[in-house]
């Protein structure tokens, strides 16, 4: 039974794993927009994180994952002769199946070791297969989702190390952090302790070395002499609170209280009741490395204000592995409800439409420029209003287009400062003007239908003057839900989860004059 279960869930993770959601930007801006840029020439923009003075990401472990299969790719296509540049959707698929396959072999093979007792092995491993965290965040390109790995498999070799000193003593403490647990170990063969000094200190050279010429392009001799510390960076960063204030604050019970339960959900509950249950079975749940690695890592967390989930991605397995899993109807029915409405949710709607939506902007500009009188060197822009921001790499090479498209993020912005901007760059009637100079200008709107504040421009009135604007539909995606746009004070609760849920769909409009339709 256990092994079917597991198959089913198999599928369900590849299902997750290729559907378009967007959990967080961090899943594009992070990653795959800092390496698009430079290996295809697409369009990109790259976060304050990596254009400041002092950036404060290192591009060292994100390489491997993203930057090596996207060269591999470009060099495959240039070695067919199929181009210089893949579709991008190409690139973006490959990369999310490589999340697959890591969160399938590493995440579950490290699971099934850190079980101590053989006959629960099986049954953990389906415990956290079938959590939405593993279907979603783990096959997304987080960063925290590659963390996870590190610290699961960083565990792994520790238990190694413990349980077979003679076998491990040389290689194993060459990957290891320092750990608490280690320290006898050490005490009694000193050489490991040297080895994982100078191993560390070798990689650690590596990675400073590579974030240096990563963002300077300077010589070995020059990197030497100026390096780049992303890691220190960061520290000086994150040790300013008022940094911290303009990604927002949050108290220090935020990850116990809010972030642990949104990813546990009933799993969670079991852990707590487990508390007050007989010596024994407080003992196996907690006296382990993996809930001592877990709750101090999320209390370490708990010091920093600004909380978000994603940041406690690596304790979701390590906890769930503390679960003696259970077969009772009320945790079996709530952990099933639980996971189904957060995996459909996060990895299926919410804003599940901004990914298909700019992959599908080079079609529906080139079908829009094929009926213009002017189809040549047209300044397109495009608005994206109630939405995360948009990769920009997902536009691909779009030299091809002959037009100049420029994309603006108006994030959250009130609907009456949103029609400005859009009043301020349409053009005027033809009929209205002396010359056609501004003819080659396109303007799209990318929101929610959701946004019943375009309503009007949807379907103006007759007696409309030249000053309205007109928004014609030209695409749509459906599953897209825009949780951003709950208004629950002014349209109360059950209206404003029938709007948001019942329009739901990301929707792609061109920008007129009512006189110009």
């Amino acid at each position: 039974m256990w092994r079917r279960t597991y198959l089913l869930l198999l599928l369900v993770r590849i299902y997750f794993a290729l559907s378009p959601s967007y959990v967080h930007p961090d899943e594009h801006f992070q990653s795959l927009e800092v390496f698009a840029g430079r290996i295809y020439s697409y369009p990109s923009q790259l976060t304050w994180e990596f254009t400041s003075d002092n950036p404060i990401r290192s591009v060292f472990p994100l390489w491997p994952v993203y930057g090596l299969p996207m060269n591999l790719v470009k060099w495959f296509y240039n070695e067919t002769g199929l181009g210089n540049s893949p579709p991008p959707e190409l690139i973006y698929y490959i990369l999310r199946g490589g999340m697959f396959v890591l969160s399938f072999v590493l995440e579950d093979w490290a699971v099934y070791e850190l079980v101590p007792t053989p006959r629960y092995r099986v049954p953990t491993v389906v415990l956290v297969a079938s959590s939405y965290v593993t279907w979603t965040y783990q096959t997304h390109t987080f960063s925290n989702s590659l963390e996870t790995l590190l610290v699961t498999w960083g565990l792994v070799l520790i238990q190694r190390i413990v349980e077979n000193r003679k076998r491990s003593a040389f290689f194993s403490p060459a990957v290891l952090s320092l750990v608490v647990v280690l320290v006898p170990h050490f005490i009694q063969k000193p050489f490991s302790f040297a080895v994982l000094v100078g191993c560390g200190s070798f990689f650690a050279a590596i990675a400073i070395l590579t974030d240096t010429i990563f963002y300077r392009s300077s010589s070995l001799i020059e990197s030497i002499r100026h390096p780049v510390i992303t890691p220190l960076n960061n520290l000086i960063y994150n040790s300013n609170s008022l940094n911290l204030a303009e990604h927002g604050l949050h108290p220090f019970y935020h990850h116990f209280l809010v972030n642990l339960p949104q990813l546990l959900g009933p799993a969670l509950v079991v852990l707590v009741v487990s508390l007050y249950m007989k010596p024994t079975i407080r003992a196996a749940t907690f006296y382990n490395r993996r809930a001592i690695s877990a709750i101090s890592g999320t209390m370490i967390l708990s010091a920093i204000p600004h909380q978000e989930p994603r940041f406690l991605l690596p304790c979701v397995p390590l906890l769930l592995t503390c679960i003696r899993p259970l077969k009772t109807r009320p945790f079996l029915v709530s952990w099933i409800a639980f996971n189904a409405i957060l995996g459909f949710l996060m990895g299926v709607y919410h804003q599940g439409g901004v990914v298909p939506t700019q992959l599908a902007m080079p079609s529906i500009i080139s079908s829009t420029m094929a009926g213009q009188t002017q189809a040549e060197n047209m300044n397109v822009t495009v608005f994206w209003w109630k939405t995360y921001s948009p990769p920009l790499w997902l536009l691909g090479d779009t030299s091809e287009l002959q037009a100049d498209i420029q994309t603006h993020n108006l994030m959250g912005m009130r609907g009456t400062d949103m029609i400005k901007q859009l009043d301020s760059l349409v053009p005027s009637c033809p009929s209205l003007l002396s010359s056609s100079k501004n003819n080659n200008n396109l303007i799209f709107l990318v929101a929610p239908r959701s946004a019943t504040f375009l309503d009007t421009y949807t379907t103006p009135s007759a007696s409309a003057d030249a000053a309205q604007l007109h928004l014609t539909e030209q695409w749509t995606y459906t599953n897209h839900l825009n949780l951003d746009d709950m208004d629950f004070g002014d349209d109360g609760f059950l209206s404003t989860i029938t709007r948001v849920i019942g329009r739901r769909g990301l929707t792609v409009w061109s920008v007129e004059r009512v006189g110009c339709v």
